[in-house]
């Protein structure tokens, strides 16, 4: 079995709640949201998988060629439709790995250092997850064992990959992101963040 975790960026929802805004293309620093989400997940080493939907011709034109992208068509299904198409896509690239690392683009906080140290607390222990913790609760990033991918492309709706989690819980091992678990899924957070980063938007 090959020991390569491959990372699937989330990236297809509609930004409903962004007022008219592409959400993966808002600024964050020098790239955008989903471009930073792909800075981090490359610098961690294996290869990146982005899943778009909603707005992809508008954010393909942004994405580096070395992204390997995957359109999902039934991104309007909710989540577990996306993680569902990533991970069937996914395999028929790279037929063998070790698991499979999820995480969000809209998590701009979410960076290398962290991916790295699930990465590391997942490898020591071979748990069949290891997730960011906030206080009581397990969500993504995640890395998944790939006994699990059966199960996640079974994923069809809009419960995202919560569901897996809360099945394994007694076999899942966390990791406090520290407050980097912060989530721009309204403008008004997105500029809340960004004041707080002092970002010239």
């Amino acid at each position: 079995m090959s020991d390569a975790i491959p990372i699937l960026i989330l990236a297809a929802g509609s930004s409903s709640r962004m007022e008219g805004a592409i959400k993966q293309l808002l600024p964050w620093g020098e790239t955008t949201l989903l471009g930073n989400a792909i800075e981090h997940a490359k610098a961690v080493g294996d290869q990146v998988f982005v899943v778009l939907g909603a707005n992809s011709e508008e954010i393909l034109k942004t994405l580096p060629q070395e992204v390997n992208i995957i359109q999902n068509p039934e991104w309007e299904s909710g989540m577990g439709s996306s993680i569902s198409k990533g991970i069937q896509d996914i395999l028929v690239q790279q037929k063998e790995m070790e698991g499979i690392l999820i995480m969000l683009a809209d998590q701009p906080l979410m960076d290398s250092d962290f991916l790295k140290k699930l990465r590391q607390l997942y490898t020591r222990n071979g748990p069949k997850i290891a997730a960011a913790q906030y206080k009581n609760k397990f969500g993504v990033p995640a890395i998944f064992h790939h006994s699990l991918l059966s199960e996640l492309l079974d994923l069809h709706q809009d419960f995202g990959a919560r569901q897996i989690i809360n099945k394994y819980s007694e076999d899942v091992l966390g990791l406090d992101p520290k407050g980097k678990e912060f989530d721009v899924d309204t403008k008004e957070k997105y500029t809340q963040l960004t004041d707080k980063m002092n970002f010239k938007i």
